[in-house]
């Protein structure tokens, strides 16, 4: 068993990737009323494959050979991406939006509060896993005296 496995750094860029998917969702909330405004999405999946350290959606990477059965890893962590640091092949025109006004504004209001509220949601979720981990390390670290 590995006590520091990958699980942190793969909590800490969803945790970067959606909060800046959360601030491309305000901006297209925020652009509702301008003319020929056409909203933007973050995809997700290819934001992970992204970034440092990053992984395809279809499987998990396996860190080092097999008989590296350390307790440690033996690299230097990489340095996370600068928040807003999102590659601009990352950012899309949303397909899935119907919404056309008479000034040619694309955005939905309501299905665009929809989607903050389910990456509030998702974000939530992926701070309590990482709070939950480092609860165990901070368990384990005070030799079981919680």
């Amino acid at each position: 068993m590995k006590l520091f496995d990958g699980t942190l750094d793969t909590l800490s860029k969803a945790l970067d990737v959606r909060l800046q998917r959360h601030g491309v969702l305000a901006g297209n909330v925020a652009n509702a009323n301008t003319p020929g405004f056409a909203p933007r999405e973050v995809d997700f999946a290819a934001a992970m494959a992204a970034a440092p350290g990053g992984q395809a959606a279809g499987g998990l990477a396996q860190a080092s050979a097999p008989a590296h059965e350390g307790f440690l890893s033996t690299g230097a962590p990489a340095a996370p991406p600068p928040i807003g640091a999102l590659p601009a092949a990352l950012l899309t025109n949303s397909s899935t939006v119907t919404a056309n006004g008479l000034d040619g504004n694309k955005v939905d209001v309501d299905r665009t509060m929809v989607e903050i509220a389910t990456n509030a949601l998702q974000y939530a979720a992926a701070s309590r896993a990482a709070g939950k981990k480092l609860g165990m390390l901070r368990y384990v670290a005070s030799d079981g005296q919680a």
